[in-house]
């Protein structure tokens, strides 16, 4: 799962990044605390202009045939083993591929009934992660708005120590493949849905942090910083749903 997320760089720096046009008209602010429904930045190809284009996304997947996107929607995320066949997904899965660009996300683990241990799960070096992503375009009200969702899939090393759901993490080399070929949009290469491989895991570390997270109104570089916490032991076996934070 991936409920919670920071994307902090500015559209100068990501347009960079990933060699991308900026169509983000100013409406892109860092944010250390991303919950559902926000507005986020997400890369795509667009067959108005040549490569990748920067957008502002809505954060929960609204599909093209919905009028409106609703006010809590509950596809921010998309399981990797049913994204091709979801009826909801499986379009945006074949035409609309984007990266969503991010310095890591939160997970949440049980401690005891009353205590849970927030983690930012990000790059040791500081790098930016490319999640992969869909987007989609809906009505809303005769005004379009688009929208994304990230990919997740199982876990795998130490990650499951905190829950058995990450994004799809997609290192530099993955990302033309994620993103395909404007001219071929439902080219689906072998190998798309793949995990990250342990030696890419390895660059990312797993930071307890504030309980301060859980706040969606709180926001700052202060939440990114490490606290102090017990080591990890033992597989992550009660998920904590952040509709209650």
């Amino acid at each position: 799962m991936c409920g919670r997320y920071a994307t902090t760089r500015s559209a100068a720096d990501l347009s960079a990044l990933f060699d991308a046009l900026d169509e983000t008209d100013g409406q892109l602010v860092a944010d250390y605390n991303v919950a559902p429904t926000d507005p986020v930045p997400i890369v795509r190809r667009s067959r108005r202009v040549p490569g990748q284009v920067l957008s502002v996304a809505r954060w929960g997947l609204a599909p093209a045939w919905a009028a409106e996107p609703g006010p809590n929607p509950r596809m921010i995320n998309a399981r990797a083993e049913t994204v091709a066949t979801a009826k909801a997904y499986a379009t945006s899965f074949a035409r609309r591929r984007c990266l969503v660009p991010a310095d890591g996300w939160y997970e949440w683990r049980r401690l005891s009934p009353r205590q849970k241990q927030p983690y930012f799960l990000t790059a040791s070096d500081g790098a930016v992660l490319a999640f992969a992503g869909l987007w989609s375009v809906c009505g809303n009200g005769g005004q379009p708005l688009l929208t994304c969702s990230v990919v997740t899939t199982a876990a795998v090393g130490e990650f499951a120590l905190v829950h058995d759901r990450m994004p799809l993490i997609l290192p530099p080399q993955r990302w033309a493949q994620w993103l395909g070929d404007a001219a071929e949009p439902f080219a689906e290469p072998s190998g798309l849905l793949t995990p990250p491989t342990a030696e890419y895991l390895a660059t990312l570390e797993l930071r307890p942090v504030s309980a301060a997270v859980g706040d969606v109104r709180n926001d700052g570089p202060e939440l990114l910083r490490r606290v102090p916490a017990a080591p990890l032991t033992g597989p992550a076996d009660v998920r904590v749903d952040l509709t209650l934070f």
